[in-house]
């Protein structure tokens, strides 16, 4: 109750130089900016690392963070903090429910890890981007039109039977790109704000792919919902099992 979660993540390339017996070959940075149609962008900001760190309070959670900080002094630099917070029990900051599609707890690690007898084993592969909000143009919108470009309806999260094409569901669909777990996790002030997309997957073809498809790039129109939000950053990181970081420490 007292602790924090945390997950660290290292660029693929650099971790494929720490240890070249325990990384995918076919995983990359995000080293390019995806371009989509009607000048979408996507950018590339990627880091070496990323450490998320998860707490049931903000005041353990910024003590472990200044301790990891200081402990890497002599290695690494932090490039860019953000600090993340629950909203209504489940829902993201469009007053959607988050994660309908999400696996069980107790499914996802078949989905997510990367599975034993394969290089990096117990490890995944993280996709995390940030997202700016035009809230007063999200909340113009009324329910009904809202839920056409979620692809679900707003209460309860049923998906919708006429849901158009470049919905958000639609463009997204796990059953057509691979199941993965995932959060959007709310950042930000009053003023400013959005969400912090993190997608876990033991394979990066389906978040590249998803990323495609909401760009327009899969033979449609781009996500319907990136005309209320805007990506500012993106990046790729493979999070090695804790078995693995174990063993890079004492070589």
């Amino acid at each position: 109750m007292g602790g924090v979660n945390l997950v660290a993540g290292f660029r693929p390339e650099l971790w494929r130089e720490v240890a070249p017996e325990d990384t995918v070959a076919e995983v990359e940075g995000f080293n390019e900016d995806l371009i989509g149609v009607d000048g979408f962008v996507m950018p590339a900001t990627q880091h070496d690392a990323v450490l998320w760190l998860s707490g049931s309070a903000y005041d353990v959670v910024f003590e472990v963070a200044r301790n990891a900080i200081a402990e890497l002094r002599e290695l690494a630099s932090v490039v860019e903090e953000t600090s993340s917070w629950p909203y209504r029990h489940d829902r993201d900051l469009t007053g959607f429910i988050d994660g309908t599609e999400n696996p069980t707890l107790i499914d996802a690690p078949e989905l997510a890890l990367i599975p034993e007898g394969r290089p990096g084993a117990g490890g995944t592969i993280l996709l995390l981007q940030k997202w700016a909000h035009d809230a007063p143009a999200w909340e113009s919108l009324p329910d009904a039109e809202q839920e056409r470009v979620i692809g679900r309806t707003k209460p309860d999260s049923v998906e919708l039977e006429d849901r158009p094409a470049d919905s958000h569901v639609a463009s997204t669909d796990q059953d057509r790109f691979g199941k993965i777990f995932r959060r959007n996790m709310p950042y930000g002030t009053v003023t400013d704000h959005g969400t912090m997309f993190v997608g876990f997957s033991s394979e990066q073809r389906p978040l590249s792919t998803m990323l495609e498809s909401m760009a327009g790039l899969a033979g449609g129109d781009r996500d319907a919902l990136t005309r209320y939000t805007r990506p500012l950053t993106g990046a790729y990181y493979f999070v090695a099992s804790a078995e693995s970081l174990l063993a890079v420490g004492a070589s």
